[in-house]
């Protein structure tokens, strides 16, 4: 018999299966790709920490456009 399994800090819990949201994705996607102009599967090929890392670099570059900087 296999010892039970322990919660470790930083790790999900085993067993479940975590989704992200489609529209939420839909929304990555689209935002990356109208500003990179990267295809589809380049961009779904990210793993989600990365794509979310670009997503926040482009909101940054639009942030300091806007304001004239």
């Amino acid at each position: 018999m296999r010892p039970p399994l322990r919660h470790r800090p930083g790790r999900w819990a085993p067993g479940g299966i975590l989704t992200y949201a489609a529209g939420r994705l839909y929304e990555e996607v689209a935002y990356v790709a109208y500003h990179f102009h990267w295809p589809l599967d380049d961009i779904l090929d990210l793993e989600h920490a990365e794509r979310r890392r670009f997503v926040g670099e482009i909101a940054k570059l639009n942030t300091r456009i806007s304001e004239g900087r």
